[in-house]
């Protein structure tokens, strides 16, 4: 298994359609450890360590997103794996 740190800032109208609760959801059915939460410009961050190509899903679902959000972008990252963290939270 090769470990990877995904860093990445989703734009569009990702805040209150239940955008942070998807990724929790999606990172956590995949053993992706990190967080999300929102930041005061209208996105969404994401840091997320695990398996590269665990974490190559939860970014393509980035894309997409939970139901009524609409993704305009999304810029990330790869990053080198640092294992500092047990769970996948949402930050507040």
């Amino acid at each position: 298994m090769k470990v990877a740190r995904l860093k990445a800032k989703v734009y569009g109208l990702v805040q209150g359609v239940g955008f942070r609760y998807f990724v929790k959801r999606e990172a956590q059915k995949r053993g992706i450890t990190g967080w999300v939460r929102n930041n005061a410009d209208g996105s969404v961050e994401v840091l997320g360590e695990g398996d590269r190509g665990l974490l190559e899903e939860l970014l393509n679902l980035l894309h997409k997103g939970p139901t009524f959000a609409f993704v305009a972008r999304v810029d990330y990252v790869w990053e080198e794996y640092k294992g500092e963290f047990e769970t996948f939270e949402i930050r507040y």
